[in-house]
């Protein structure tokens, strides 16, 4: 991990994690929200409002889900469209962008995934629970940034940095897994039409075609595809995150040129006061620099509000409602597959990340920063990600098709993200002076 960032690189990592954090007490309220209709006479009407059928098309080439489907197929594709944007951000210019800073937060992410999955497998090995072993390796970014956010300058920089890499490393992981592991019956012709969409955006990234509307407009289709194709339609937002380009305009120097033009004239207008030379002057400089921002800048600064403030509370309101009478939350803590999501998330979490970094620093793979208080913030760090909520929900839609199985699954999650977020706030509070 790198040992300095100036404040300059760290800009976009902190803008980040504000919107997270903020994104965080949103989810928390739209969860707490759905598990008080779900218990409530309202119960009835939570249900059918999600099984609500929206058609989109005309006979004979529509596409008809119910309103669940929508979210968990349609939202969330442009979640992880702004998931697959961050990756190559990251990759290209941020924590994952050398190898000396890129090697922590990667052991540490796949240490993270490894132990829960064992710890799940042991549970659950033989049974017909085995199909959610990926539900507790996940990470839930905003909810782990929101709480470590909650302690203010207590945590230091290096930590909030490092829990955004691990996070943005984990969201890979799941990503890979969904695309391997949770597709349906494929279709060739409708996977051949995806094929070709991707060519035609991997020539547009080649080229440097740099129209957020181009790829947007192919973006749709390749979801469309990728939906019919049997391969889960998110993977389309991931892939299409990967190809939306992250260069300056090749014609930078003209740009700049046009940019000191723009300076130049405002000062005239300035000097020599006139409204309608000081407005050209303005839109001169606006649509210069505009056009030195990247495209994936560009397309991740329009999703983030709209993904941290919509799309993510929706997902979490339609999908936390959970009955819990006494007779199911007993029959849920008796299923191996409640508790092994529940020990995957709040104790595998712990061990995959402290044992990753400890075992990779004692043979000298990784630097650890310059912090005494280093292996607390790393203990209360791998506590947070056991957080798994937004992901694992999502992953324990598509293992199981069987209520009473995402129910038991529900039940998991949110008692394992309970018991992780509230050990590693309250360990970093006590411990961080």
């Amino acid at each position: 991990m790198a040992k300095s960032t100036s404040t300059q690189e760290l800009s976009p990592v902190m803008e980040f994690i504000k919107a997270e954090s903020f994104s965080g007490i949103l989810l928390m309220i739209s969860a707490v929200l759905a598990l008080v209709v779900a218990n409530s006479p309202l119960s009835d009407w939570y249900v059918q409002l999600f099984q609500l059928k929206f058609t989109v098309g005309f006979d004979g080439a529509n596409i008809s889900k119910p309103l669940i489907l929508w979210i968990n197929d349609g939202l969330m594709a442009i979640f992880f469209l702004l998931i697959g944007l961050e990756i190559k951000r990251e990759v290209k210019f941020g924590e994952l962008s050398t190898l000396q800073s890129a090697l922590l937060p990667v052991i540490a992410a796949f240490g993270g995934a490894l132990i829960p999955g064992l710890i799940f497998f042991g549970f659950n090995a033989g049974t017909e629970f085995m199909d959610g072993w990926a539900v507790a390796i996940a990470t839930d970014i905003a909810f782990a940034i929101g709480v470590l956010a909650l302690l203010g300058s207590r945590a230091p920089l290096w930590a909030k940095v490092f829990l955004t890499a691990v996070a943005v490393v984990d969201d890979l992981i799941a990503v890979l897994v969904i695309a391997l592991f949770y597709t349906s019956k494929i279709s060739v012709m409708a996977l051949g039409v995806s094929a070709v969409t991707l060519i035609i955006l991997i020539t547009l990234n080649l080229s440097n075609v740099r129209s957020l509307a181009v790829y947007v407009i192919f973006g749709v289709i390749l979801w469309v595809a990728v939906l019919k194709s049997g391969v889960h339609a998110t993977i389309a937002g991931v892939l299409l995150g990967f190809l939306v380009p992250a260069t300056s305009p090749r014609d930078r120097e003209k740009v700049l040129d046009e940019i000191e033009d723009g300076i130049d004239m405002l000062r005239e207008a300035e000097e020599t006061p006139d409204e309608e030379d000081e407005e050209v002057a303005m839109h001169i400089l606006e649509e210069s620099i505009e056009q030195l921002e990247s495209p994936l800048h560009k397309l991740e600064h329009k999703l983030h509000p709209w993904v941290a403030y919509f799309i993510m509370p929706v997902f979490a309101f339609a999908n936390a409602g959970v009955a819990l009478s006494v007779e199911q939350t007993t029959a849920a803590f008796s299923s191996t597959l409640t508790l092994g999501i529940l020990f995957g998330l709040f104790l595998g979490k712990q061990i995959g990340i402290m044992g990753s970094v400890w075992i990779s620093s004692k043979l000298g793979f990784v630097e650890l920063p310059k912090d005494k208080n280093v292996w607390t913030i790393f203990y209360g760090i791998a506590c947070l990600t056991g957080i798994g909520f937004t992901m694992s929900l999502f992953i324990s839609g598509l293992a199981f098709t069987d209520p009473a199985y995402i129910e038991y699954s529900k039940v998991g999650i949110f008692v394992g993200s309970l018991l992780s977020g509230f050990l590693g706030y309250f360990f970093l509070k006590v411990r961080l002076k």
